[in-house]
């Protein structure tokens, strides 16, 4: 039986071990992701911005989407984000593992979204280990927050500057600090913890 597509693998949350043979394909992903990157990063025009997100993410990046360079993105290809969204300077997206950014969105500078990791064990520490994040509705992530892998931050959440986000925030609240977690509901709204 042959093995799916490495970006496949990856988007199925499958382990991907250092000698992989189509480890390869990854790097050259990320050479052309780094290509376009540079234009994006050194354009001023808001739509000339979104056009080479476009391209980088291979979807249609709404014109209410306002992006603020410079824009760091590994891969590209698994980050999909909605409308209305506004991402500060200087924010690193790691993608392997998927990254999903709904409607309405504001995204701190300095934010990191790190969807990959590695095992403990030494002997396999160069695999990698994805998983998606996906920062829902309305979710407001504070400057130079870093959210990691496999974490959902929830409709209408804050996320506290300098905040580590290592477990799902429910809709609804403020969190904060190193690791992350609940300081108070917003008021007025009701708290969901699925």
């Amino acid at each position: 039986m042959e093995k799916s597509d490495i970006f496949e693998r990856l988007r199925n949350e499958e382990t991907i071990p250092a000698n992989d043979p189509e480890g390869y394909k990854m790097r050259e992903a990320a050479y052309q992701t780094k290509a376009w990157l540079i234009q994006m990063n050194n354009a001023e025009d808001p739509a000339e911005i979104r056009d080479l997100l476009s391209r980088i993410t291979a979807s249609t990046i709404d014109e209410s989407v306002a992006v603020f360079t410079p824009l760091y993105i590994n891969y590209g290809k698994h980050t999909k984000i909605g409308k209305n969204v506004f991402i500060n300077f200087n924010c690193t997206f790691l993608d392997m593992g998927g990254i999903t950014i709904e409607d309405n969105v504001l995204i701190g500078p300095n934010v990191s979204l790190l969807t990959e990791g590695h095992p403990v064990s030494p002997e396999n520490r160069h695999s990698l280990i994805p998983a998606p994040i996906h920062i829902k509705k309305n979710a407001w992530i504070g400057a130079g927050a870093t959210i990691l892998q496999g974490v959902t931050i929830g409709v209408n959440t804050i996320i506290a500057a300098g905040a580590v986000v290592n477990k799902d925030v429910p809709d609804n609240v403020v969190a904060g600090g190193i690791p992350a977690r609940v300081i108070k509901n917003i008021p007025g709204m009701k708290v969901n913890n699925k």
